[in-house]
């Protein structure tokens, strides 16, 4: 008896397991109304989340838009449309988070001053995050991911989901940073050292909360080293700033070995970097060995190495130019074209017309004066031989002229005939 009790308590407990793993576990929706009422609305709404967290999404889209098509003026529209939207994502793929990155764009347009409108950004900034692929790959989804969330930060600012997004955010950027070092690394070790330098600079700039960010400032510094003296005070600036900001960097002591054999001043540490440093060292989580030793077989990056505090850029990155390419002097007289609005409505009476002044490059030369006037020499003689005709000689009175001796000849002949 007591062995058939243990082996009836075995297989329940696998049963409750096996159902949890497959999925039949109900997954109750985020964003409920525990107001109890019969109202038909009410009833709709209720009806649908729960076939949401039953994952019959397609059920629960057909009866939200009865409720929406039928109730215009209910209360629970704007939560209806949420529901739509949700149950899109829940429902995922490609097609489905499309579908819910639409749907939660209409709700932003529609109810902007609502609650769930900053929750709404933040899962059109969590579909792409899902979706963002390794660094190697298209970045498309990542930046993508990157614009949105900045939105939710700069549109929402006092919304709870503003430190998720930020978190995300700097995760976004590792990825986008680890691509931007990958190509760098790549130039430095081709041994194109002006673009690996410029490469470094760009991702130091945008992303200096970058994991390896001092890794990419050394081999800046040696690229540089590797151009020439001429370019010794960049290299020393880069060596400088793993000095001053990533003092807790393995590279940090010799990068203050390498400017003392330049002869370049030692930066102080800053303490906000070493505060910060600290805090994501204490703070890092290392991936499991299970995961470790399967990442390479999916398409998901790795962002355990992402920063945990800081603020992340939120400005997009500005094209820059190698150190080696030469620097243009500006020409004198020459200044950056503005465009600014015209408030004085008798401007164009009072200024002068741009157009009616000729531009410089239009006016000849004095070789193309002088080659204007030596062919209109060349061509006195000419023209001495050939008299040009008078002005009462012109092609138009001249054809009027043979017209009218024409009809004078044609009177002639008609006065002249004899009567028959």
């Amino acid at each position: 008896m007591i062995r058939n009790r243990k082996h009836l308590a075995v297989i329940t407990a696998f049963l409750i397991l096996l159902t949890a793993s497959c999925g039949f576990k109900r997954k109750k929706y985020e964003d409920p109304i525990s107001k109890q009422t019969q109202q038909p609305d009410k009833i709709l709404f209720d009806k649908a989340i729960n076939d949401i967290e039953h994952g019959r999404y397609e059920v629960a889209r057909l009866t939200l838009n009865t409720l929406i098509n039928t109730y215009d003026s209910s209360e629970y529209l704007a939560k209806a449309k949420l529901a739509v939207a949700d149950s899109w994502f829940r429902e995922g793929g490609a097609h489905g988070l499309a579908q819910a990155e639409a749907e939660y764009k209409d709700f932003e347009l529609f109810y902007p001053t609502m609650p769930e409108a900053a929750e709404s950004q933040y899962k059109i900034c969590n579909i792409h995050y899902i979706e963002m692929e390794k660094p190697d790959r298209d970045p498309n989804n990542a930046l993508r991911a990157e614009q949105e969330c900045r939105q939710l930060i700069t549109q929402y600012p006092n919304s709870k989901f503003v430190p998720e997004a930020e978190q995300k955010l700097r995760e976004i950027q590792e990825v986008l940073a680890e691509a931007e070092y990958d190509a760098g690394h790549y130039y430095h070790e081709k041994g194109s050292n002006a673009a690996a330098a410029n490469r470094f600079e760009t991702l130091v700039e945008e992303y200096p909360l970058y994991s390896r960010a001092d890794l990419a400032l050394w081999e800046q510094a040696d690229s540089y080293s590797r151009m020439g003296p001429r370019f010794r005070q960049k290299e020393g600036d880069a060596l400088a700033k793993i000095v001053r900001d990533y003092p807790l960097s393995p590279l940090a002591e010799q990068a203050k070995r390498k400017l003392q054999s330049l002869e370049l001043p030692v930066p102080e540490a800053d303490p906000k970097a070493v505060a910060r440093m600290k805090y994501d060292k204490e703070n890092y989580q290392r991936p499991g060995l299970f995961h470790r030793a399967t990442a390479f077989l999916g398409g998901k990056p790795d962002v355990s190495r992402a920063a945990k505090t800081g603020e992340p850029t939120m400005e997009n990155p500005k094209p820059t130019i190698p150190a080696s390419v030469p620097v243009q002097a500006q020409a004198a007289g020459v200044n950056e074209v503005t465009v600014a609005p015209v408030t004085d409505p008798a401007a164009l009476d009072k200024l002068p017309d741009a157009r009616t002044n000729p531009p410089a490059s239009s006016t000849p030369s004095n070789g193309a004066k002088e080659t204007r006037a030596a062919s209109s020499s060349d061509a006195t003689p000419a023209a001495a031989s050939n008299p040009a005709p008078d002005a009462k000689d012109s092609p138009s009175d001249s054809k009027s002229k043979k017209k009218k001796k024409k009809n004078d000849k044609k009177n002639t002949t008609s006065t002249t005939q004899p009567d028959k």
